[in-house]
């Protein structure tokens, strides 16, 4: 089975993140991984987070109560990305030694953008529905999640979108809602809180588990937090407007 290509291109754009990977499956704990590759804990699960959403499994399996923060280890689509990104480090000398200049990196550099949006999911459209000047795009995630996502006609024409295609969906963590659970409706998904990280700014950082072993990162205010009792292992919902799901596609 191939990669998906977003995950296949990040393993090219972002290779100190993959190599995370080779840490986790030394050390055995997010922690002492965390701590070889010189990176914060936090810094590490957000890594973790990504891959595993841009992956079409996880990469990455955790146990809660390990020793050093809870032990965790590589699944093996995990081995197996791992073991492509060994592969691909022995060809990376190859590759700078092909490029002319410094201007031909410098060029890759601005085609291969970072984003600021916490949350990327990876799926396939399923469905487009036109609406006059607006379509609605539908995704279908890992596990069989659907999500919905409206953009104009003309970024679906410039995308390239038809029913197949594979994309990323991204969505500003302050973009979502965390509520209790309640009647289904579009792109409301139920979710696990997996950890909650107070904020000096007042608001908590809430990150949270789908079913499909995806993850989202939301916040919350502490007190409604308190007053509907949520905690880590509280099954919750997530939910945001289809208009705030940005759409990107490989290069």
């Amino acid at each position: 089975m191939s990669l998906p290509a977003l995950l296949t291109q990040h393993i090219v754009r972002r290779p100190q993140r993959i190599a995370l990977l080779a840490h986790i499956a030394e050390q055995g704990s997010i922690t002492r991984a965390a701590k070889s590759a010189g990176i914060s804990y936090k810094a590490a699960w957000d890594a973790i987070d990504e891959l595993n959403n841009l992956a079409a499994s996880p990469l990455v399996e955790r146990s809660v109560g390990g020793r050093g923060g809870g032990g965790a280890k590589l699944s093996l689509e995990g081995q197996r990305v791992l073991r492509l990104y060994q592969k691909l480090q022995l060809l990376q000398a190859q590759v700078l030694e092909a490029a002319e200049d410094s201007d031909d990196l410098d060029l890759l550099g601005r085609l291969m953008l970072r984003t600021s949006a916490r949350n990327q999911l990876h799926g396939r459209v399923s469905a487009i529905r036109a609406q006059g000047r607006i379509d609605t795009v539908e995704l279908t995630l890992a596990g069989g999640l659907r999500i919905e996502a409206q953009i104009t006609h003309d970024s679906t024409l410039r995308l390239e979108l038809e029913p197949g295609t594979p994309v990323v969906a991204l969505i500003k963590a302050g973009w979502l809602e965390v509520a209790m659970p309640g009647p289904a409706q579009v792109n409301q998904l139920s979710a696990v809180v997996q950890e909650l990280i107070d904020d000096p700014q007042g608001t908590t950082e809430v990150r949270l588990s789908l079913s499909n072993g995806q993850t989202l990162c939301a916040f919350a205010e502490p007190q409604w937090l308190l007053d509907n009792r949520v905690a880590v292992g509280s099954e919750v919902a997530v939910r945001f407007s289809p208009a705030y799901v940005l759409l990107g596609t490989p290069l």
